[in-house]
């Protein structure tokens, strides 16, 4: 049990130090990952208004086919007029040149709207690309950033991974899993140890007994406050050289 609670208190000291270079790097990370996602936003949001467009030009060319068809339809039936032999056949006549003329009307309305719905396709986009270029700047800047930090660190922090793992592998799953619960709940702390009394996660003062059957590292005991992992100080002070 001794040795049991040891690795957990080195797995502990190693967590810590990667914690630290963790924080070195800051927000960046989550910085450089919110403006890829803006930056795909963007890109979709063009990519669509775009299509929109190439579909607006589509449409707009197949209503103007079809407004040529009616004006030819319209002469041919205007010519028929003057061949008329009753009102019957003039009257009918005039109603397909009718039809046609409002089959034209609504198919110019159409295009109109499609014209000015393509003029500000046009204007949002043009509004986009700055700000696009803007955000590409930065990621590629904030990028370079965390790509110097990482490359700094990243010998410091592959030796304390290697360490990590060989400390973990004497570790018995469920303790990791315990362990792992702890760390997550608590800010990266789950192993503590007792100063002048207390908690040296949460502060708050063990019980005189509880120190007691700590301090025969037969157990694994937690704060009854925090819920952090306790170890006596003979452990922490084999761990850290003293």
């Amino acid at each position: 049990m001794y040795n049991r609670l040891k690795v957990l208190y080195q797995l502990q000291l190693i967590d810590d130090q990667l914690d630290k270079l963790e924080e070195l790097r800051g927000d960046l990370p989550n910085m450089v990952k919110s403006l890829e996602l803006r930056l795909d936003d963007l890109k979709t949001d063009i990519k669509n208004k775009t299509t929109e467009q190439e579909e607006s030009v589509e449409k707009r060319a197949q209503n103007e086919e079809e407004i040529e068809k009616l004006k030819e339809s319209q002469k041919k039936f205007k010519a028929q007029l003057y061949q008329v032999r009753n009102n019957k056949e003039y009257d009918a006549l005039t109603k397909e040149i009718d039809h046609s003329e409002e089959q034209i009307s609504k198919l110019d309305a159409e295009n109109n709207a499609l014209a000015d719905s393509s003029k500000s396709l046009t204007e949002q986009i043009e509004a986009i690309n700055p700000l696009l270029e803007e955000l590409d700047k930065e990621l590629e800047e904030r990028q370079a950033d965390l790509k110097e930090i990482i490359k700094a660190n990243e010998t410091e922090e592959s030796k304390l991974n290697v360490e990590r793992k060989k400390i973990e592998d004497q570790i018995k799953k469920p303790d990791v899993s315990f362990y792992m619960r702890i760390r997550k709940a608590k800010k990266g702390t789950a192993v503590a140890t007792i100063k002048r009394s207390a908690c040296s996660g949460c502060h708050n003062i063990v019980p005189s007994q509880r120190q007691l059957e700590i301090r025969r590292n037969n157990k694994i005991f937690t704060c009854e406050y925090c819920g952090r992992i306790l170890v006596s100080q003979e452990i922490a002070d084999e761990v850290d050289g003293k």
